[in-house]
């Protein structure tokens, strides 16, 4: 199990202005909001580089905490009952670029995101799942299609690290 990645850190020697995935919200995020995030330290952006410093897709992770409440019974018994919540990793916005959709770049960079939480949460911050908002019902479908289960009542997804571990 190697650490080696397929994406680096968003810097601002990229063209962040010209990705264009065809949602709005994630296109805007990456051109007005995701270096003001990495400077303040809310999140990581992670970006699938292509060639002459386009991107050619995103991810972001940060830290973030499930209720107990939030987390299935199947899984809550295996959990110390000492803990209100329960840390996680947010796998917070992942696109492609139009011009490289549909070539198996969403799988790509779902799984160097798994492998990098995986690899940080088994040594430098715990973190005992995955946890996602998918933005659409498309981006739902995707998760589930990657063993992301769903949270009850929180429109929610998250896959155990210990998934994450049998799949890397």
């Amino acid at each position: 199990m190697g650490n080696e990645y397929i994406t680096v850190l968003l810097t601002g020697d990229y063209h962040k202005q010209k990705f264009q995935s065809g949602t709005n919200q994630l296109d805007n995020y990456l051109h007005h909001q995701a270096g003001q995030d990495v400077k303040r330290k809310l999140t990581a952006v992670f970006i699938y580089p292509g060639e002459d410093q386009t991107i050619k897709g995103y991810y972001t992770l940060s830290n973030d905490a499930l209720s107990r409440k939030n987390i299935p019974e199947n899984l809550l018994k295996k959990l110390p009952p000492a803990y209100a919540s329960l840390p996680v990793t947010l796998l917070g916005r992942l696109a492609v670029d139009k011009s490289f959709q549909h070539q198996g770049i969403g799988a790509l960079l779902l799984a160097d995101a798994l492998k990098r939480s995986y690899h940080t949460a088994v040594s430098s911050i715990g973190s005992m799942a995955v946890v996602v908002d998918p933005i659409d019902e498309n981006a739902r479908r995707f998760y589930l299609k990657y063993g992301f289960i769903n949270l009850p009542g929180s429109g929610r997804m998250f896959i155990p690290m210990g998934t994450i571990a049998q799949l890397i």
